[in-house]
């Protein structure tokens, strides 16, 4: 079984990889190429994905039944102890200004959470049902 998800790619590209594959939903593809058909599909992807990202996931013996890879995107696959995982990375920003303060150059950096920008948290923090 391989899943390919395609965001912001060139109508050519899911036209393309219609051949081979089923799309279940727009940028979703699904199907059960063999090995070489897959990866010949993933070098067209990542030749010609142009400024969108991709993801291909596919089924395979290890132990976890599965593997897949990335392009041009911020999550990137990171082996950990025989378990791909996938990596997030963070904003990290310092915490103070002064020096010798948690924030100051030589001293470890905090993770700052990302304000709520969506409706639902607007609402919930200025008490805006409907």
């Amino acid at each position: 079984m391989t899943v390919i998800v395609l965001t912001n790619c060139p109508l050519g590209l899911r036209g393309f990889l219609t051949r081979w594959l089923l799309e279940i939903s727009p940028g979703v593809f699904l199907g059960a190429p063999s090995t070489r058909i897959r990866d010949l599909l993933w070098t067209e992807v990542r030749r010609y994905a142009g400024q969108g990202r991709a993801l291909l996931a596919y089924q395979t013996d290890n132990e976890q039944g599965y593997a897949f890879e990335t392009h041009d995107h911020t999550w990137h696959p990171t082996d950990h102890e025989g378990l791909t995982l996938i990596h997030r990375p963070t904003a990290r920003a310092p915490r103070a200004e002064s020096p010798g303060s948690p924030g100051s150059p030589g001293s470890p950096t905090v993770d700052v959470p990302r304000q709520g920008w969506s409706k639902a948290s607007k609402r919930r923090r200025f008490g805006g049902g409907r």
